[in-house]
C-alpha cells in the first residue's frame, strides 16, 4: 500500500497539527513540501483544492482537506494498531471534538490574525483588530487553565486529537500574548506538550523555518535554530 501524500509546509501550524496526529498514530506520510511562492507550484496546488489552504493528504486517489477531517481519516484508514487520538466511546469522543474546535477557533484563529497583521504594509495595519486578537488569547488562556486543574491532558486520560490541536495553536499564541503568572496549570501543560515525542519531532522538523515566521521576535531561544 502506498503511503498517504501530505501536501504541506513545516512553519503552519495546521500542517504541524496534522504532522503531530501522525506522529502519534504511527502514520509514514509521504511530504511534499508546498512553495507556493512558486507559480506553477502553486498553480498545481489550487487544481488539487481551490480553496488553497493547506495542508491536503492525497490517500489512493482520495484528495482530504482541514486538519480535523485528515486526522480523522488517518486514524480511521492508517493508525497504528492501539494508536487512537479519537476515543471509541461516544461521549468521550465529544469531548474531543469540542476542545479541537474550541482550540482552533479560539486560539489558532485569534493566533493567525496576529501573524497576518504583521504581514500587511505599513499603512495598512489594523491594530484594533490586532488588539481584538490578543484579548481574546488571554481570554482563552483562562479558559483553558481552569480545563486543565487536575487534567494531564486536555480532553481525557491519554493525549488526543485535542492536543494535537493544542500544541501549535499555543506554540505561536505565546509568542504574541505571553502567558500570566497565574496560569500555572496552562504552562506546566505546554511543556508536557513540548516533551511528548509526537510534538517534539513536529517542532524539530520546523525549526529550520523558524526563521521566516513573521512573529519570531516572540519565540523563546530555545526554539531557534541553530547556526551553521
Amino acid at each position: 500500500m502506498s503511503q498517504p501524500i501530505l501536501h504541506y509546509h513545516p512553519l503552519s501550524s495546521y500542517c504541524q497539527k496534522v504532522c503531530i496526529a501522525a506522529n502519534a498514530l504511527g502514520v509514514t506520510l509521504d511530504k511534499r513540501l508546498l512553495n507556493l511562492g512558486d507559480p506553477d507550484e502553486r498553480a498545481a496546488f489550487l487544481a488539487l483544492w481551490p480553496i488553497g489552504k493547506m495542508p491536503v493528504l492525497v490517500d489512493a486517489g482520495r484528495t482530504v482537506v482541514e486538519s480535523t477531517i485528515l486526522i480523522e481519516h488517518l486514524q480511521l484508514h492508517h493508525a497504528a494498531p492501539g494508536r487512537r487520538l479519537i476515543p471509541e466511546d461516544a461521549g468521550s469522543a465529544l469531548d474531543v471534538r469540542l476542545w479541537d474546535r474550541l482550540l482552533d477557533q479560539y486560539v489558532m484563529t485569534p493566533m493567525q490574525k496576529c501573524t497576518d497583521d504583521l504581514l500587511r504594509p505599513e499603512g495598512q495595519k489594523d491594530p484594533l483588530g490586532h488588539s481584538r486578537a490578543k484579548d481574546a488569547l488571554a481570554l482563552a488562556y483562562g479558559l483553558i487553565d481552569e480545563r486543565l486543574q487536575g487534567r494531564e491532558w486536555l480532553a481525557g486520560p491519554s493525549f488526543s486529537l485535542a492536543d494535537c490541536a493544542a500544541a501549535p495553536a499555543l506554540f505561536y499564541a505565546f509568542t504574541y500574548v505571553q502567558l500570566a503568572p497565574q496560569h500555572a496549570q496552562l504552562a506546566a501543560y505546554f511543556e508536557r506538550l513540548l516533551a511528548h515525542p509526537a510534538v517534539a519531532a513536529a517542532i524539530d522538523e520546523a525549526r529550520p523555518f523558524f526563521r521566516y515566521y513573521p512573529g519570531r521576535a516572540g519565540l523563546a531561544a530555545r526554539f531557534l535554530p541553530t547556526e551553521s
